[in-house]
């Protein structure tokens, strides 16, 4: 998408005054999920709309506490959010992002009204933007079968340039395809995570909300963060404790201190399934093939409930009843009919 404001303006200049939107955003969204997904919307929508340059990690946290004031009055207004959810849609980006992608820009223009930095005016348009229609946002959920998912963990193997990135994606996956975690609460993950309960592993999760759960971890998934920990100890002897469970690895393959972030998961989800040429994969399609995979194992709803985290059982029926279903009725009325392949 082109910058919708004209490339002669200036993105900022000394002295410009600034807003800090990473120590307002608490008091509106206390999950750490949320904030780093508002400040990924934020990012986006800057770089769309004003033509900024993307950035991560630490240089997004710095961007989002001091975004320059100037910068924000030009590119917030009604008309422009409405045309930045329309890209937005036309990617087939899901209902549910583009709800949080329109919320993310708004809860800035709200504070920034706050601040008394736009108009009340302003900040009330943005909020009376609708999001566009389901049909017209909604990217189609994926639900892989067990040969794509073992596919899926072979290619994660397969793309790896050093043997510490091959320990590292194996994890991953393995963590990403029995244990229906979102990316969030992968790269938010530490080594004191983990931990031996009744002689079982298990992982403590922190997922929305600031909710916390404990799962059991297969031992499949336990023994490779053995061998994934047996290589990080190399190039980082300090105590892990506190320290990212998953990150980062450079070009060399030495392994970073940093965390894999949540676009990272993503990223390393994405070029797998371009490896095993099984079409557009996201994190969040393998928890939904965790959940598929287990109901037509006749798994009780009760179990995949309480691994999905969910606030009851009611919200996974929700939850299972949009996964792609089978729907035989023609292939049932052509044979029927008796019709062949050859009529």
């Amino acid at each position: 998408m082109s910058s919708l404001i004209s490339p002669d303006s200036p993105i900022s200049t000394p002295g410009d005054p600034t807003f800090n939107f990473a120590l307002a955003l608490p008091g509106r969204a206390s999950s750490r999920h949320t904030q780093r997904a508002y400040f990924r919307w934020v990012e986006r929508y800057l770089v769309d709309i004003a033509g900024v340059k993307p950035s991560r990690g630490s240089s997004r946290l710095q961007r989002m506490q001091m975004l320059p004031v100037p910068l924000l009055r030009r590119s917030l207004s009604a008309p422009q959010l409405r045309a930045w959810l329309g890209v937005l849609a036309s990617e087939r980006q899901g209902r549910q992002s583009v709800q949080q992608a329109r919320a993310a820009i708004c809860t800035l223009a709200s504070l920034l009204a706050e601040a008394g930095w736009i108009d009340d005016f302003t900040s009330a348009a943005m909020h009376n933007v609708a999001i566009p229609r389901a049909e017209d946002g909604q990217r189609a959920g994926r639900w892989l079968s067990i040969d794509q998912l073992h596919e899926l963990m072979r290619a994660g193997r397969a793309i790896a340039t050093t043997e510490n990135q091959l320990l590292r994606n194996q994890a991953l996956l393995l963590m990403l395809c029995t244990m229906a975690l979102r990316r969030e609460e992968i790269a938010s993950a530490r080594w004191n995570d983990l931990s031996l309960q009744n002689n079982r592993p298990v992982l403590r999760v922190h997922g929305k909300g600031r909710k916390v759960a404990t799962i059991d971890m297969p031992r499949s998934v336990a023994a490779a963060l053995e061998r994934w920990r047996s290589a990080v100890s190399i190039d980082d002897p300090r105590p892990l404790g506190e320290t990212p469970l998953l990150r980062r690895i450079w070009k060399g393959g030495r392994i970073s201190k940093e965390a894999l972030s949540a676009d990272g998961v993503w990223l390393v989800v994405a070029a797998a399934a371009h490896y095993a040429d099984i079409g557009h994969v996201a994190p969040h399609d393998l928890r939904r093939s965790v959940a598929g995979a287990l109901q037509h194992a006749g798994t009780p709803i009760e179990k995949i409930s309480r691994l999905l985290r969910h606030n009851n059982v009611a919200i996974t029926e929700r939850y299972l009843s949009k996964l792609p279903q089978r729907n035989e009725g023609a292939v049932l009325m052509s044979e029927v009919l008796g019709f062949d392949e050859d009529f």
